[in-house]
Order: C-alpha cells, then structure tokens, then sequence
C-alpha cells in the first residue's frame, strides 16, 4: 500500500501565494515510488492550481464540498463541480464538525457524493478532550466511522481513506497535547475492527488509515512506523516549505 502524506492548508494563503508555494514545493520534490503527496488548497486556488501542478509528483485535494451535485445552494461548491480538478476530498474534519455543525448524516452523505464524482474521500474521525477523559475514544470512533460509511456499499470501501486526527492533538486547538504512539495505534486498532465487522477482514487491509495532529518533520518518522497506519494528514507544518518537504523525506526513508 502507498503511502500518503496530505497537506491541509486550511484557510491561508492567496491564490497566489497558493501558485508560488506550489511552484517551490514541486522544485523540491520529486517523484517518490509508493508515496502520494497530496495537497489542499481552499477551495478558489483549486483550478488555477489544477493547471499548474505535475500529478506525477503530486495530487490536488478539496478541504470541504456539498452533497448536492446541483441547485439553489447559495456559496457552496459540488463534488461534481470539483470533478477533474482533485482526486482527494477531506470530509468530516473536525474543523467542520465542531466549529460548523456537520453531523454524521450529513458527513455520509458527502462521501457518498465524492465516490459518486470518482473523488476519493479521505473521512476524519477523532475524539475531543473531555471524550477522551471519560473514556468515550473507542465509542466516539465507532459512532463516527459507522455514521460517516452508512452510505458507502462494500464494493465502494476501498474508494474511502479514513483519517484519524483526535481533536485534543490537533495543534491549533489551545491546549493541544501530543499523540504518543500507543494511543494512536490502539485508534487504529479500532478502526480496523469497525472497517472488518462491516466490509470484512480483506476489504478492511485495503483502506488506508492516515494519522492526523500537531505533525511536524520531528514526530512523523514516530507516527509513519505505528502498526496500521498508512500516511499523515497534516496541517500547520504543510504551510511550512522545509517542513513539508523534510516530511515527505521522512516517509521516503520509512517507505525504503
């Protein structure tokens, strides 16, 4: 299985200082056997970053879209409107659950909608702090995963990657605290658990589970190496040009 490092860029940068960081980050890198890097821009810096990145070396990726492929929706923007310019969409970030709302039913219905426009979702999942503290991580988890697939069929699951990014670790959440190794494996664990007792044992080998929170050119070896998981979703350190190429460096010799 490949692995996959996403760089999140949130809500920053211009569409053209979008252009020149993805101008300097394709100078520096190359084109990595068995590792996709994939980067999201927001959502007005997708076509004109569509025409000038090389997807040999790396792949677009939406951070947010609608489940209606059209009609009267005032500011949103459709899966089928993004289809030919990403190959990735996150769905369910917490960002978008906790600050905005978004609910599983809502959440299963954008992967649906992404799988229906041949974008594949990679679907965020993670436990607050309080969860954590009353122990609610594995129920959290399974709620989660359980609601976000409810609409994807068993020959559809492995168009889905799953990203587990717990909101206590996420570095720009106040207080945020580092993930240790165990942790997230054990998260993984689960994660695997929930994918078999739905689309069984094969099926669930195939889904690539991503790790997600406070990742930095430090920690990613650490986290690359955890049993089970298959890339990182990054966030502040993707905006950063030297982190997220020693990043991507950091996968390369994980992957060799």
């Amino acid at each position: 299985m490949k692995t996959y490092i996403v760089g999140n860029w949130k809500l920053n940068f211009t569409v053209g200082e979008a252009s020149i960081y993805l101008h300097k980050l394709l100078r520096k890198t190359s084109n990595y056997r068995g590792i996709e890097v994939v980067v999201a821009p927001s959502a007005i810096a997708l076509q004109p970053l569509s025409l000038q990145i090389d997807r040999h070396k790396m792949k677009l990726c939406a951070q947010n879209a609608f489940y209606r492929d059209y009609g009267a929706f005032t500011g949103e923007v459709s899966f089928s409107q993004l289809r030919g310019l990403v190959d990735y969409a996150i769905v369910g970030h917490s960002e978008r659950r906790y600050i905005l709302g978004e609910n599983d039913k809502m959440i299963a219905k954008k992967i649906a909608a992404a799988i229906r426009n041949k974008i594949r979702p990679i679907l965020c999942i993670g436990e607050t702090e309080s969860e954590r503290a009353f122990g609610e991580t594995a129920d959290v988890i399974r709620d989660q995963l359980t609601g976000g697939l409810s609409e994807v069929a068993d020959d559809d699951i492995d168009k889905v990657m799953i990203a587990y990014e717990p909101v206590w670790a996420i570095s720009s959440v106040k207080g945020a605290k580092l993930a240790g190794p165990d942790e997230i494996a054990e998260a993984v664990k689960i994660i695997r658990e929930v994918l078999t007792n739905i689309y069984g044992a094969e099926s669930a080998k195939a889904v690539p589970v991503l790790f997600g929170g406070s990742v930095s050119s430090s920690n990613a070896g650490a986290y690359l190496t955890v049993p089970g998981v298959n890339g990182l979703l990054i966030g502040g350190a993707s905006l950063i040009l030297s982190e997220f190429t020693d990043i991507i460096e950091v996968a390369k010799r994980v992957k060799e």
